[in-house]
């Protein structure tokens, strides 16, 4: 029983403190991540957030299949592109011209190796690594990076082809790492 003001003030400050302990997130979050697409434009930003929820202190897996597998092949991840065609939000190459690239100009020889090297520019510019040294990083910060095994098959993928911090999994494995995730994204 309250006998004065004083104690229900401090039995008030006990309960926000007993309730605000009982609300704290005990667990840590996660963030699972499929990366389907192979272009550098569609990796980015898969390593992007996955990296910044390590830092942030949650744990994070990027689950790569089909086309996304070249982001862990040791001959193909140095070598990904950015594709104009398709992409009717691909500005200009040059700052001369005022407008975006119309997509049937796209079409034309050269026009991916101009796009990539723009992306690549614009990269360098706001200080993110390339891919090669953000794979390096997030591997080392403990992101999970994930070979789909099923997609290996179908894109006539193996182990020894895989960078050594690629870890092989089936979709079952990655659907139960999902399933305890804060925040699951396909990319």
């Amino acid at each position: 029983m309250v006998d004065t003001l004083a104690d229900l003030t401090l039995s008030l400050a006990e309960f926000s403190r007993l309730h605000a302990d009982a609300h704290k997130e005990t667990e840590t979050k996660r963030l699972a991540i499929v990366a389907s697409k192979g272009s550098m434009d569609m990796v980015y930003p898969a390593l992007i957030l996955a990296t910044t929820a390590v830092s942030m202190g949650w744990e994070a897996g990027i689950f790569f299949t089909f086309y996304g597998l070249d982001t862990l092949h040791k001959k193909r991840y140095k070598n990904l592109k950015v594709s104009p065609l398709g992409n009717p939000a691909m500005p200009a190459p040059f700052q001369a011209i005022p407008f975006h690239v119309p997509v049937i100009l796209a079409a034309i020889p050269g026009m991916t190796t101009v796009a990539t090297a723009l992306m690549k520019s614009w990269m360098k510019k706001a200080k993110v690594p390339p891919i090669q040294e953000f794979l390096t990083m997030a591997d080392q910060m403990g992101v999970k990076l994930i070979a789909c095994s099923t997609t290996m098959g179908v894109m006539n993928i193996k182990q020894e082809d895989l960078l050594p911090a690629a870890d092989i999994q089936g979709a079952a494995a990655f659907l139960h790492y999902a399933s305890k995730a804060s925040v699951t994204l396909f990319i």
